[in-house]
């Protein structure tokens, strides 16, 4: 499949110059954002604290989130919606008191986690459990499955797998007449009998993740080591299956630079930095390597045909040809990120997102920095051995 009915003549290297002027703007702008402006917004994973998301049964604002929260001490905690319905929240808190042994703090985070939980529950959830009833909306497997087998020892097991079940899909169970319903199914004198038990809460705890710093800071390191050893290993490659030291600078060079660019561009966007992201930055250096063998292959190739061509020349030639390859792979690529940045959801939404910037960077860097950088180092120990 050919988009241009006859090879390109477009002079790439031409713009050499101007290309690394703008990665290294682009690169700065980010440490200097990183040093002096938004930072590093560091998510749960490799900071530390709690991340909480809950959902109510109606709808609440982000401000009378942040009052309660306020009245416990935890005004400052960062509160985010989760989609649209005004009923699912996201809430990350720091203990900013630290003793110096690792299982107390993750002690505190744990209390903190806690008393988060109990700020946003409503006065008559606390009065009913004050009088020993049971939140359906948060209790766990093995304590539904005790009470249900108490009311019902035939079916209980069964009934509670599939209250879990529905409870797990739906976020929160807003009404008794839902349980009656299927899939639940629930027989009237069982519901009798677990409404004097029972209660619906009007908040469930959807999912509870505490990280103390120690933990944190082994998960910053491991996440640096990954990303590094990827570079490394791309650099032995290449400078293996190329024979020539300067292919491998090249790759390191601008493999460094994608993540380094990816890097700067998400600082401004004020997103977490967590394992997904991690995830995603390895995804690219492998995504944008395989562009990059592809035009030094053929730059190998064209070498042994045309020995009295200029080196520059080649690569110029050997972007062409390739030009087509590489819009019609990267597109497509493309073309399914978006959609999952468009309709993938707010979990996947950071790493469609990276990815996106990515795959448009991997193509930059392919086509304006990979042969620049061999071009570069040939020129550099050419004229040193004329020396």
């Amino acid at each position: 499949m050919q988009i241009f009915k006859k090879t390109t003549n477009i002079d790439f290297l031409k713009f050499k110059w101007l290309a690394l002027g703008l990665t290294i703007a682009i690169i700065l702008a980010g440490v200097l954002n990183i040093i002096w402006g938004h930072g590093l917004k560091l998510g749960v994973d490799f900071g530390e604290g709690t991340l909480i998301r809950v959902m109510f049964k109606e709808p609440v604002s982000i401000s009378s989130i942040r009052q309660l929260l306020d009245d416990v001490g935890l005004g400052n905690s960062v509160i985010q919606e989760a989609g649209r319905s005004g009923r699912e929240f996201q809430i990350r808190t720091v203990e900013t008191r630290t003793t110096g042994q690792p299982t107390e703090e993750i002690e505190n985070h744990q209390v903190l986690a806690n008393k988060v939980i109990t700020s946003l529950q409503s006065t008559k959830d606390k009065q009913q459990a004050s009088q020993g009833l049971i939140d359906l909306n948060n209790i766990d497997n093995r304590s539904l499955t005790a009470l249900l087998t108490e009311i019902s020892p035939e079916q209980g097991e069964q009934l509670a797998g599939r209250m879990m079940k529905y409870r797990n899909e739906q976020g929160i169970i807003v009404d008794w007449s839902e349980l009656q319903k299927e899939p639940i199914s629930l027989p009237e004198e069982v519901l009798g009998k677990l409404q004097t038990k029972a209660f619906l809460g009007q908040m469930t705890v959807l999912s509870k993740e505490t990280v103390g710093p120690q933990a944190g800071k082994e998960l910053r390191k491991k996440a640096t080591q990954a990303v590094t050893w990827a570079i490394i290993a791309m650099l032995v490659y290449i400078a293996f299956r190329f024979k020539g030291v300067e292919y491998g600078a090249s790759a390191i060079f601008t493999l460094a630079q994608d993540v380094l660019i990816c890097l700067s561009i998400y600082t401004f966007t004020n997103r977490e930095i967590n394992l997904p992201i991690i995830a995603a930055f390895l995804t690219i250096v492998g995504y944008s390597i395989n562009d990059t063998i592809v035009i030094f292959d053929r730059i190998r190739e064209l070498k042994k045909t045309r020995r009295k061509e200029p080196l520059q020349n080649i690569m110029n030639l050997s972007l062409n040809i390739n030009l087509t390859r590489t819009i019609i792979t990267s597109g497509a690529v493309f073309i399914a990120v978006l959609a999952l940045f468009l309709f993938g959801g707010k979990v996947i939404n950071d790493f469609a997102f990276i990815m996106l910037v990515g795959i448009i960077e991997g193509v930059y860097s392919t086509v304006f920095m990979s042969c620049p950088v061999v071009l570069f180092w040939t020129q550099l120990f050419k004229t040193q051995k004329k020396r």
